[in-house]
């Protein structure tokens, strides 16, 4: 008899965290190893999310770079898994950055608490959840592979890459795991994109999987149409920097949603519907993704490399300025009208966006765009609801700047979107796992699907673990 486990250590009625552990009875393995973000518990949540010895896994199988779902990558390493990690050339290109910029991060933020506890009492220090040394160790584990090939990462296991269209190397895992007669197949759908989307290209369409689990981050609603979209983000733009003469602040994932920004920016202009520009990507590691992005350009489609090579033959226009260093970032605060600032987080909760915030969102004539999901908890989302007045750095700040919400610019798949993605089986599989959404969202998704499509589908529980057994 063939027993198979699989446990949902995250992303089950939450977005965050997402990572699943497979156990065969030989081999023992992760897919995904994603951070706990946004709420008070998320450092709790990440500090025990191992419910396993990481000695005991054998490799990790990777969808994308994002840190919800690389995140904790280094502290598996540091904790002894010394298997390799699994994923596409461009993710593990993009995690050379990614994951050494969470550690800085981390080590940072562990100095601020502990010279904070120091003050209040006496008290061991906290350790970050890994250091930067401890990321670059990871690192070394990475084991690149390319879309559409066959590999075997276990003698019982085989496993192929496909293009899920989110973000630069992001991609959906099929994997089959042999039972005494053929595979059972399991299909991870990590997080789909967009088809028509900005940069990347369309997600691949899958056609049978025994075992199933799909994304819900929108799994509640459908995007504004990409037209009504550009026309929202053209009024923005002209509306703030040439009437209001006000500063335009966009929180925006350094992977993915800053390049996806740039070419349209660049497209617009290119098509008269914005002027000349200045434009500031505040962001070293936005800028490391950004040309990270220019390295795999057989993976963008066409309309990006296109953009691309106009902007290359008229003068490099619109302007376009990386900004490193951190005395130039804050120079940016001084200037009170007519630039666009890209800069991260994207949930504005952490990094510069919260100094660009802090200076504009006071000001009337300024504008913040916000172009990507903001969990609960976060900054990002408190301004998305309305709020009032926020606290950035202990002060108290009133929110007088016009928020637009960009939503078309999401790079996850819609509700349409995942029924059009899920229309493409061949027939209903056997278990349908509905993860990596809020509870409302996922339940929004399994409702549709049954309404749509007549099958079957599941909301997983945080740790819960499915056994299936022939």
């Amino acid at each position: 008899m063939t027993t198979l486990q699989l446990t949902f250590l995250g992303a089950a009625g939450e977005v965050t965290g997402s990572s699943y552990l497979i156990e065969t009875g030989n081999v023992r393995f992760l897919v995904d190893c994603g951070m706990f973000q946004g709420g008070r518990e998320a450092d709790k949540k990440n500090r025990t999310a191992f419910t396993f010895d990481p000695k005991t896994i054998d490799f990790v199988l990777l969808t994308h770079a994002h840190i919800d779902h690389s995140g904790l990558l280094p502290r598996l390493s540091a904790w002894g898994f010394r298997g390799p990690v699994y994923c596409t050339s461009a993710t593990a290109d993009l995690l050379q950055v990614m994951l050494k910029d969470s550690a800085f991060i981390q080590e940072k933020e562990i100095e601020w608490r502990n010279k904070s506890r120091q003050r209040v009492r006496s008290a061991p220090d906290l350790a970050p959840l890994y250091t930067v040394t401890q990321a670059e160790a990871l690192l070394k584990q990475l084991l690149p592979v390319s879309y559409d090939t066959d590999i075997m990462p276990h003698p019982s296991i085989r496993c192929c890459f496909r293009d899920a269209g989110h973000i630069l190397g992001s991609a959906i895992i099929e994997l089959w795991i042999k039972k005494q007669s053929g595979y059972k197949k399991i299909v991870f759908s990590g997080d789909l994109g967009k088809p028509g989307h900005p940069v990347v290209r369309d997600p691949t369409l899958i056609q049978q999987a025994d075992i199933l689990l799909i994304e819900s981050t929108y799994g509640n609603r459908l995007h504004r149409s990409m037209a009504d979209t550009i026309d929202e983000l053209v009024f923005a733009v002209n509306d703030t920097l040439n009437r209001k003469r006000g500063n335009i602040i966009i929180p925006a994932f350094t992977v993915g949603r800053t390049q996806d920004l740039l070419f349209l920016l660049v497209d617009l202009h290119r098509k008269g519907k914005l002027g000349d520009m200045e434009i500031y990507v505040d962001s070293p590691m936005a800028h490391a993704a950004t040309e990270i992005t220019l390295q795999h350009m057989a993976l963008l489609d066409k309309e990006a490399s296109e953009a691309l090579r106009w902007m290359n033959s008229n003068g490099h226009k619109p302007r376009i300025h990386f900004v490193q260093d951190i005395e130039e970032s804050m120079m940016l605060n001084q200037i009170k009208h007519g630039i666009i600032v890209i800069s991260a987080s994207g949930m504005c909760d952490a990094g510069r966006i919260k100094h660009h915030l802090k200076y504009n969102l006071s000001r009337r004539e300024c504008s913040i765009l916000i172009t990507g999901f903001q969990a609960e908890g976060t900054l990002g989302r408190r301004l998305v609801d309305g709020a009032k007045h926020v606290k950035i750095f202990g002060q108290e700040i009133p929110v007088k700047a016009s928020i637009y919400t960009i939503g078309g610019l999401s790079a996850h798949a819609d509700q349409a979107d995942l029924i059009h993605w899920l229309s493409n089986f061949k027939q209903m599989p056997e278990k349908i796992y509905v993860v990596h959404g809020e509870y409302n969202n996922s339940v929004a998704l399994v409702n549709v699907i049954q309404k749509t499509l007549k099958w079957q589908a599941s909301i997983p529980e945080q740790r819960s673990v499915a056994t299936f057994t022939e």
